[in-house]
């Protein structure tokens, strides 16, 4: 196979003409998220709080499972403000757990109050936002293929430490490997692609 059938069968051109990745290309919300929201910069405290902790939630799962629930995510979570996830106590845990509308786990639930608490610490450093994109790398991926784009990085790695250390949990290399695409820190869109560059991160 040539380069250039290698790259074409890496996208799939929509009716609208349009290339996108097989996994955005069919469902219409999932494309809808690819086209206006994944990869583009999310900087903010609440967002990126959410981010995190629906990429905590998606392991394990598929991300359209996570998205179909998102709606229900964030009415039982008080629309990811920090500040009262973090008081969230036995009855909440109670709440969330007999919540069909979203992914009913333990662990997880109690990874997202305690990471809640563990966002509040992070205020006087400058907060979630900067802390998270203070991993930034000096480059960022130029993927033809899916083959191309890796799992996690040694920023991802790097970060997964940082935040463990800083009391967070469920926030593995792999899962902040995809926080840092979904939320701009890294262009992981095929070169093919017509949303690639489109974060205005980089170049």
């Amino acid at each position: 196979m040539s380069d250039q059938e290698v790259r074409s069968s890496a996208v799939v051109l929509g009716a609208d003409g349009l290339a996108r990745p097989v996994w955005a290309a069919t469902d219409p919300l999932m494309q809808s998220y690819y086209d206006t929201e994944w990869g583009m910069p999310v900087r903010d405290e609440r967002g990126v709080y959410e981010r995190l902790t629906l990429e905590a939630f998606q392991s394990g799962l598929s991300w359209a499972t996570i998205l179909r629930k998102r709606p229900a995510f964030r009415a039982a979570f008080d629309d990811f403000d920090p500040e009262k996830v973090a008081r969230y106590g036995d009855d909440d845990r109670a709440r969330l757990m007999a919540d069909a509308g979203i992914v009913r786990n333990r662990l997880k639930i109690d990874a997202a109050i305690t990471n809640a608490q563990a966002t509040l610490d992070l205020r006087p450093e400058g907060g979630l936002g900067d802390f998270v994109w203070s991993f930034r790398p000096e480059a960022t991926y130029e993927p033809r293929t899916f083959a191309d784009i890796p799992t996690q990085s040694d920023e991802s790695k790097a970060l997964s430490k940082a935040l463990k250390a800083k009391g967070f949990r469920f926030v593995g290399p792999t899962t902040m490997f995809a926080l840092m695409e979904a939320i701009g820190i890294v262009d992981t869109h095929l070169v093919d692609s017509h949303r690639r560059g489109s974060s205005g991160v980089w170049a």
